[in-house]
């Protein structure tokens, strides 16, 4: 394999005490300056993953190269082209968010002359110029988060893992780690590892995403391209009357097979698309059948999720190890 700012994995595998396998044979590869969401519920592998690719957790089998460097045999090499913003940011609160920055650059060994330069300028390029000196225990969970990233990117590197960045995080802080993740790809040429179970965040941030459920890959593509495999998109119409509800479903049964949907809802997947949408309001009047709400639905990741593993992203990863605890 040549020296490329990307990602190639071949295999990878991890295994835990008791015979717990987190990753199971994982192949996968990352273009340079490509955003590959990496999607799935707690404990399907997300973690340990990016624990390997980033040389914190030996790997039980397999390979992968980060930056063209092995992460077993060039450890060393590797960790000098990444940056990493993992799911716990390791801030000390007695410090300033400047003074972290300061020892960050001193860490990799920036000259002194350019460490309060970068320095500023990661401070205002995630928001935090006001509030650099004071201590990190005053800042909100956004700024920590933000704060993290900055330091990942101290040292310039190719390649940026972020591991569940926007966990906990009110939208509008979400939306600002967004923007500059995004920012970093398009403008700076940087490859970007997410890890993420928000649906919103793989479709809007992701070129590509793959999803991980049980330590194994069961779906890769863009976003777009996923979603378009489930095909059609679907309509739910919800009576003004419930007890019509079944003349309703039978009128609807006409255009597509019914899928699960509310109590007092009928939701079908619509054979022709969303052209049929027309027919169906039509076919509702002529029986003079009223509805108080009636919704199209696009397919979503969510439904390539249920499709794919047969159930769905929310509140799945209850098995009570995580990989917190396998580790």
């Amino acid at each position: 394999m040549g020296r490329t700012d990307g990602i190639e994995v071949e295999g990878l595998v991890r295994k835990f005490r008791g015979g717990v396998t987190a990753v199971d044979g994982v192949d996968l590869r990352v273009e340079p300056g490509e955003v590959y969401g990496f999607l799935g519920p707690n404990g399907a592998g997300k973690s340990t993953m990016v624990l390997m690719l980033t040389t914190l957790l030996p790997p039980s089998g397999g390979t992968a190269r980060v930056a063209g460097y092995d992460i077993v045999k060039e450890g060393p090499q590797v960790r000098a082209m990444i940056g990493a913003a993992l799911q716990e940011a390791a801030l000390d609160n007695f410090l300033t968010g400047r003074d972290h920055l300061k020892l960050q650059a001193a860490l990799h060994g920036l000259p002194r002359a350019e460490r309060r330069k970068r320095g500023n300028e990661l401070l205002e390029r995630v928001g935090l110029s006001e509030a650099a000196d004071r201590r990190v225990r005053g800042y909100s969970g956004g700024m920590r988060r933000r704060l993290d990233l900055a330091l990942a990117l101290v040292h310039r590197p190719r390649t940026l893992f972020l591991d569940e960045p926007t966990t906990g995080l009110d939208p509008q802080s979400r939306s600002a780690l967004w923007a500059e993740v995004s920012r970093l790809a398009r403008d700076d040429g940087v490859t970007v590892f997410l890890t993420t179970q928000y649906l919103e965040e793989a479709d809007v941030l992701a070129d590509r995403v793959g999803i991980i459920d049980r330590g194994r890959i069961v779906a890769e593509d863009t976003p777009e391209a996923l979603k378009a495999e489930i095909g059609r998109p679907s309509v739910e119409v919800t009576p003004a009357n419930h007890r019509e509800r079944d003349a309703v479903a039978k009128i609807l049964s006409r255009f597509g097979q019914e899928i699960p949907s509310q109590p007092e809802t009928v939701s079908v997947r619509l054979d022709h698309g969303a052209e049929g949408l027309a027919d169906v309001v039509r076919a509702l009047d002529a029986e003079d059948l009223k509805v108080s709400n009636l919704r199209l639905d696009e397919p979503t990741l969510d439904d390539v999720f249920l499709e794919k593993t047969g159930r769905s992203l929310e509140g799945a990863g209850e098995d009570p190890q995580t990989e917190e605890a396998q580790a």
